[in-house]
C-alpha cells in the first residue's frame, strides 16, 4: 500500500474518532509486518486524561488481534484548521518504538503526506533488553 493510500485510510478512520470537546478527529492507521492494516480514531474523554490516541487505538488493535511487529503507522487530522501536520504525541511515539514501528506518515490541512523515519521524530526511545 503506497504511503497516499495509508494516508487516506487514516482520514477515513478520523471519520469515525469520537472529539466531542476539541472537535479534533484523528485517524491512523498502522501495518504489521505481514501487510496487515489495522484502523483506529481518537477516542475522547470528559476527564482528559483518559483520551485515546488515533495512534494507540489502532496499535492496541493490530497488538491484540495477533500483530507483534509494526513497520508503518499513518496518521490524519480532518479537522486541521490550526495544525499544518498531525504528528503523534511522545506517548504514541514511545509505543511505536515497543513493536518496532520503522516509518511513520503524517497528513491534516494541506493534504501533503510527509514521510519520517520514527528514530527521526523520537531519537533514543527507551527499550528494555
Amino acid at each position: 500500500m503506497t504511503a497516499a493510500e495509508l494516508a487516506q485510510r487514516a482520514r477515513e478512520a478520523a471519520v469515525r474518532a469520537y472529539a466531542p470537546y476539541s472537535g479534533f478527529r484523528v485517524g491512523s492507521v498502522v501495518v504489521a509486518d505481514d501487510g496487515t492494516t489495522y484502523a483506529g480514531a481518537n477516542v475522547e474523554n470528559a476527564a482528559y486524561g483518559s483520551t485515546i490516541c488515533a495512534e494507540s487505538t489502532a496499535i492496541a488493535y493490530a497488538v491484540s488481534s495477533g500483530a507483534r511487529r509494526l513497520t508503518t503507522v499513518a496518521v490524519a487530522c480532518i479537522d486541521a484548521e490550526s495544525v499544518e501536520d498531525a504528528y503523534p504525541c511522545g506517548q504514541c511515539r514511545q509505543r511505536m518504538t515497543e513493536f518496532g514501528v520503522e516509518t511513520v506518515l503524517v497528513t491534516a490541512g494541506s493534504g501533503e503526506v510527509r514521510q519520517h523515519a520514527l528514530a527521526e521524530l523520537l531519537p533514543h526511545g527507551f527499550r528494555l533488553k
